[in-house]
C-alpha cells in the first residue's frame, strides 16, 4: 500500500476493524472493537490502515462517509465532527461568531448558559474519549509490530491520544486518564496528573517522531510534538496554577527553528498571502509548509457535514454568490461580531454611509459586508446581522472549485496548530516580560503582518508589543481557527466584564456570566452512570 498523503490515508476507511458506535460512552475508553484486529496488525502495511483511523476520527465521523453509519450516535452525525464542535465550544461562545440556528442547546453556546446535557459539550466529550480509545486500542495491539515504521506508527498515536488529552483538559478539567484498554469504571484524574501526563508523553516521544518535515502530509511528526509543548506550557498557569512560560519559550524556539516556513506565496495575485492558507489547494500552495498538524479532508474521498465542509457552507448567505466560495449553496448560519471587525480598526481603507468599515488594507479582514449590518439586533435566523466571514473557500489559487463536481463537500484542510501561532505564542510570552527577546519577537510578528499587508507599512516596534496587542493579534490571525476561547481565559476575559463582545451571556451588549463556564460540564449520563465521578462545580 504505497499511500502519499494522509487524504490518501483515509480512502481506506471502509475496511477498517478498529470501528465502533459509543451510544452512551459510559466507560472511558472501552474496547473499540476485537473482532478483526488481527487482521489490521498482521503486519506493518496492515497496521497502517489503524493509524488512518486514529486520524480520520477527527476528520470524519464515520463508516460511509458524511452519513449512515456514525461513530458516536445520539447527536447529528455531521454536528459530532471534532473541528465543527472546536468551534462550537471554542469560537462560538466567544467574540468571534454567532450562528442563526436554532438546533437544541446551539443558542446557549454565544449566550453560555448552557447546561450538563448540551448536545455540543456531550458530543465533544464522546468524540475526544473515542480518538481515547481508539489510540489505546491501536497501541496495545501494535506494541508487538517490528520495524522503524512501526515505531513511527505508535509515536503518532501516543501524540494524537495527547492531543485528545490536551482537548479534555482545556475544556473539562478533571476526566479519566486512561493510557490502556478498559472495561472498569475509571477513577477520575485532576487537571494536574492530566497536565503531566500529555506532558511527559510529549516529551517522551519527541524523538521517536519522524524528523521535520520527513513524514507524509497529514501525519505528524517531531515538530507536531514540540509545538503542542509550547501550547501546553502556554496554559500551564491557568491549568495547574503553576506559570511555565520559559518553557513555552524554549519549546516554540525549537518549532521556529524546524523546517517549516511561513507561507508567502500568493499564488492568486491579490497581495496577501493570508488567504492561501484557506483555500481547497492549501495541502500543496505553499500553505501546507506553515501547516504543523493539519485535519485533511477531500470532496469525493473524505466527506463529512463537518470540517470545513461546515465553516465554508455555513458562513455563505445574503448576498453572497456561493460559487465564489465553491459550493452549491449557503446554510446561512455563521456570522461575526463587530468584536473582532473592529480589531481591524487600524486598517480601514473604506467606510459606508454610515461609517462602517467594508474595507481594510489588512489581508487577515475577511469579512462580507454587501447587505449586512455591522450591529447584531437579532442573532437568531437573521443572516444579514453581523459582517459574515469569507475566510475559507473551497476554490484553488486560480478560483478553480473543489473535486466535488456537486459542489457539497469540500477539498479545504484545516490547520489545527501552525507556524504562525508558534510565533504568537513566543510574542506573547516576550511581551509579559517572563521570557524570550522582545526584538525577536517583534521580527515575528512584522513577519505576519508583512504577509498580511504585502509590504512593511504596518509593522510594529518594541514599544508597540505590549501584551493588549499580542491578544489581537491572536484575534486577528487566528479567528475561527479553534482557538478564542482558550485564550480568553489566559487573558481572564472569557467570563468576567473585563471585556464584552454583543451578546455575551445572552445581553445585547454582553454582560459577566458566572466564573465555572470556563469550564464545561462533563455529560450527565456518564456521572449518572459512573459514581467515580464528580461533575465540575456549577453544573
Amino acid at each position: 500500500m504505497n499511500i502519499k498523503n494522509l487524504k490518501k490515508l483515509v480512502y481506506i476507511l471502509p475496511v477498517l476493524a478498529i470501528t465502533a458506535c459509543h451510544s452512551d460512552l459510559d466507560q472511558f475508553p472501552i474496547d473499540p472493537d476485537s473482532s478483526t484486529e488481527a487482521n489490521v496488525f498482521a503486519d506493518t502495511e496492515e497496521a497502517k490502515s489503524g493509524l488512518a483511523k486514529l486520524y480520520a476520527s477527527l476528520s470524519l465521523t464515520g463508516q460511509e462517509g458524511p452519513a449512515g453509519d456514525p461513530d458516536i450516535s445520539g447527536i447529528d452525525e455531521g454536528t459530532s465532527q471534532y473541528t465543527r464542535m472546536l468551534f462550537s465550544l471554542n469560537e462560538l461562545t466567544t467574540d468571534h461568531a454567532v450562528v442563526g440556528w436554532g438546533d437544541p442547546g446551539l443558542p446557549n453556546l454565544h449566550a453560555m448558559d448552557w447546561g450538563a446535557g448540551n448536545d455540543f459539550t456531550v458530543g465533544m466529550y464522546y468524540r475526544l474519549a473515542q480518538e481515547v480509545s481508539f489510540t489505546n486500542s491501536f497501541i496495545e495491539k501494535a506494541i508487538n509490530l517490528q520495524g522503524e515504521e512501526a515505531q513511527y506508527f505508535i509515536a503518532e498515536a501516543r501524540f494524537l491520544r495527547a492531543f485528545a488529552y490536551y482537548n479534555l483538559i482545556d475544556l473539562y478539567g478533571n476526566v479519566p486518564l486512561e493510557d490502556k484498554v478498559s472495561t472498569s469504571l475509571p477513577e477520575q484524574a485532576s487537571r494536574q496528573e492530566l497536565f503531566d501526563f500529555v506532558e511527559k508523553e510529549l516529551i517522551d516521544i519527541q524523538d521517536k517522531l519522524k524528523e521535520s518535515g520527513a513524514n507524509e502530509y497529514g501525519r505528524v511528526d517531531r515538530v507536531a510534538a514540540w509545538a503542542l509543548l509550547s501550547k501546553l506550557y502556554l496554559n500551564a498557569e491557568v491549568w495547574t496554577g503553576t506559570e511555565m512560560y520559559a518553557k513555552s519559550v524554549e519549546f516554540s524556539n525549537k518549532v521556529i527553528n524546524s523546517s517549516y516556513s511561513i507561507n508567502t506565496n500568493d499564488a492568486n495575485g491579490n497581495g496577501s498571502a493570508y488567504d492561501e492558507l484557506f483555500l481547497a489547494d492549501n495541502d500543496k500552495n505553499g500553505a501546507q509548509n506553515e501547516f504543523i498538524f493539519s485535519i485533511n479532508f477531500d470532496g469525493n474521498q473524505a466527506r463529512t457535514y463537518g470540517g470545513t465542509t461546515f465553516l465554508i457552507h455555513a458562513a455563505v448567505g445574503g448576498d453572497m454568490d456561493p460559487a465564489e466560495f465553491g459550493v452549491n449553496g449557503g446554510w446561512g448560519g455563521l456570522r461575526t461580531t463587530k468584536a473582532l471587525v473592529n480589531k481591524f480598526d487600524y486598517a480601514v481603507t473604506e467606510s459606508d454611509a454610515d461609517g462602517n468599515p467594508v474595507a481594510w488594507s489588512d489581508g487577515r479582514a475577511l469579512f462580507f459586508t454587501d447587505g449586512q449590518s455591522l450591529e447584531i439586533n437579532t442573532i437568531a435566523n437573521t443572516f444579514t446581522d453581523g459582517y459574515a466571514v469569507t475566510k475559507f473557500k473551497n476554490v484553488d489559487s486560480n478560483g478553480n472549485a473543489g473535486s466535488d463536481e456537486g459542489g457539497t463537500f469540500t477539498d479545504t484542510d484545516l490547520p489545527i496548530i501552525r507556524l504562525a501561532e508558534i510565533y504568537l505564542n513566543y510574542a506573547e510570552v516576550a511581551a509579559l516580560g517572563l521570557g524570550g527577546d522582545k526584538q525577536t519577537a517583534v521580527s515575528y510578528i512584522n513577519e505576519l503582518r508583512e504577509r498580511a499587508f504585502g509590504n512593511t507599512s504596518e509593522n510594529i516596534t518594541s514599544a508597540d508589543l505590549t501584551i493588549d496587542f499580542v491578544k489581537d493579534e491572536r484575534s486577528r490571525e487566528l479567528y475561527w481557527e479553534g482557538q478564542r476561547r482558550t485564550d480568553l481565559i489566559r487573558f481572564n476575559e472569557f467570563t468576567t466584564a473585563n471585556y464584552l463582545w454583543p451578546f455575551k451571556g445572552g445581553a445585547k451588549n454582553g454582560t459577566a456570566v458566572e466564573s465555572f463556564r470556563s469550564l464545561f460540564p462533563l455529560p450527565s449520563n456518564i456521572i449518572s452512570i459512573n459514581p467515580n465521578l464528580t461533575q465540575n462545580t456549577g453544573y
